[in-house]
């Protein structure tokens, strides 16, 4: 399993887009790295870089990109909204797939030290990669910025990491470390006032504000007992907030950090700010989202908007996002465009959804073609999730039909189930051909050595097992969804009940068809021990699923009548 993480540096320079480019293309020039975005600001004056690579090849590329921006950027002459210290202000390593943050850390301590040493750059270890807790959190190395460094750089307990003590006064210095996916995400706001939102700020981030007496914002500072100001905190935890005004949009935002999305989401963050707004006389009139997202957090946002309406939310994933994005307004500065903001999309590879993504017309040309895939295992794959689909439409018709307002949630669930199956019916569409490619790139291996034939036989071996693998997972997602099929059937809305009929027909063919491809592919597999289990399950899925159909179309014909 490859270990992936990404890379998020912040540079600071929004405004020139030839630097910006060069410092963008020397991360391009590392094997095993993918570019997924880069956003530039105007008004903060600053760039955010996203890019994603086996945690070598990662290393390699974050350095070059800290070499270059120290060559391009000169911070003497920068000017802009966000908080910074350097040429390459933050460079952030996140574990994404099979690696743990411990070592993702020790990644950004061998990147800090490299930095440090080669390129003779103060760098402060921040986050999981810093173990002394007084230092690790972004805000407080950044403290003072870039003007207050020359004096902050000699004290003691600021030494740097790594590098000099001295503070370059072109490059300014940097902060390495290791961290969970944070979201920055900014909420707009109909005034122009810094302080108005910076007060809104105040009131979500965890870190609160100082007590006063009084007035909140001009009163006296109230001390504890040991003569150290009492803060009160904010409404929202693992969020870090700030207010500004932004020039280019002639409105003031407020500036949010998610630190962890699990334990404050977009949604409630977003929601949470237009109950504050309100109660200060101001109005969020939309959001923004600076870099990436995981395509959960929008899938949640889009949940909780759906769920507020009291609206079915078994929809598919585009609508999901759709909602989520007018909800929030993250379309109201720029259009968003799913395909280039979530990370899953950008780390998608199109071969792996080459059919699906297919016009009907095209799949059934190439179906009908003399490419011997797809093939059956495919098409009863394609024809599962059609009878998920229409299991699906008749709970959205259901939920949403007039009168029944009561019973929206009963169907609610049920549509989301159906989406669940249809969603894993398709993706077994393309990995059933998939599997067929593998079995046939296994037997175009050489067999000229006695360690050749060895090679090719294990590979024809395990691409075999995969085969009778995958149109068994058809076999279970098409029978499982025959229980919502005959809900729906039963409980439905009584004019889509031939829907869930023909759902039923759809979802018994793709079992048995899956099960004749589990069969044939059985045939060739060695094993004959999970054989045989195979089989025995196969059978069993099969004679079910028949007798449930035949339970539905029962309860179909009746209601038709005629």
């Amino acid at each position: 399993m490859q270990q992936l993480i990404e890379c998020v540096p912040n540079f600071s320079e929004g405004c020139d887009l030839n630097l910006i480019k060069q410092i963008t293309d020397e991360i391009e020039t590392i094997e095993g790295v993918r570019l997924l975005n880069t956003d530039p600001g105007k008004a903060t004056n600053r760039t955010v870089v996203t890019f994603v690579g086996t945690p070598q090849a990662v290393i390699e590329a974050a350095f070059l990109a800290i070499k270059k921006a120290g060559e391009l950027i000169d911070m003497s002459k920068h000017k802009g909204e966000h908080p910074r210290m350097g040429a390459t202000d933050v460079c952030p390593l996140i574990p994404v797939a099979n690696i743990s943050m411990e070592e993702t850390a020790q990644w950004a301590k061998k990147l800090a030290e490299r930095v440090g040493n080669e390129l003779h750059l103060p760098i402060y270890l921040y986050e999981a990669a810093q173990s002394n807790k007084n230092r690790s959190n972004l805000s407080v190395i950044r403290a003072g910025e870039y003007e207050g460094f020359f004096k902050k750089i000699k004290l003691p307990e600021w030494k740097p990491d790594f590098g000099p003590t001295e503070f370059d006064a072109k490059r300014g210095a940097t902060v390495i470390g290791a961290r969970d996916f944070l979201v920055a995400f900014n909420i707009n706001l109909n005034t122009t006032s810094t302080r108005r939102a910076n007060a809104i700020a105040f009131d979500v981030r965890e870190a609160g504000r100082v007590k006063r007496e009084g007035n909140p914002i001009t009163g006296k500072i109230v001390n504890d007992a040991q003569g150290k100001p009492i803060h009160i905190p904010g409404t929202l935890k693992s969020v870090k907030a700030i207010g500004w005004y932004i020039e280019e949009y002639g409105i003031a935002q407020i500036s949010m950090n998610l630190t962890n999305i699990h334990t404050t989401p977009v949604h409630i963050a977003f929601d949470e700010v237009c109950k504050k707004a309100t109660e200060r006389g101001l109005r969020v009139t939309g959001s923004e989202l600076v870099g990436l997202i995981p395509l959960q957090a929008l899938l949640d946002a889009g949940v909780y908007f759906l769920k507020k309406q009291q609206r079915s939310i078994g929809v598919s994933e585009k609508e999901l996002i759709k909602i989520a994005v007018k909800s929030m307004g993250l379309d109201e500065l720029a259009p968003f465009k799913p395909e280039e903001r979530i990370i899953e999309y950008l780390l998608k590879n199109k071969a792996d959804s080459k059919l699906v993504s297919m016009t009907l017309h095209d799949f059934t040309d190439e179906t009908a073609s003399e490419s011997p895939a797809p093939g059956g295992g495919s098409i009863a794959a394609y024809v599962g999730s059609l009878g998920a689909a229409l299991a699906t439409m008749v709970a959205n018709l259901s939920s949403h039909k007039k009168g029944w307002d009561a019973r929206w949630e009963e169907f609610s669930n049920w549509a989301e189930k159906g989406q669940h199956y249809k969603n894993q019916l398709v993706a077994l569409v393309d990995a059933d051909t998939a599997a067929f490619n593998k079995i046939m790139a296994a037997f175009a291996l050489p067999k000229t050595t006695d360690e050749e034939k060895n090679t090719r036989h294990k590979a024809i071996q395990e691409a075999t097992k995969f085969a009778i693998e995958i149109p068994f997972k058809v076999m279970q997602a098409s029978y499982e969804s025959m229980q919502a099929i005959k809900a729906m059937a039963e409980t439905g809305n009584p004019n889509s009940v031939s829907d869930a009929g023909v759902g039923a027909l759809c979802a018994r063919s793709a079992v048995m068809g899956a099960f004749m491809n589990v069969r044939i592919n059985a045939a060739g597999y060695e094993d004959k021990t999970f054989v045989q289990e195979m089989i025995t399950k196969g059978k069993e899925i099969e004679n079910k699923a028949m007798a449930l159909e035949a339970e539905i179309l029962k309860t179909v014909n009746e209601k038709i009548g005629l």
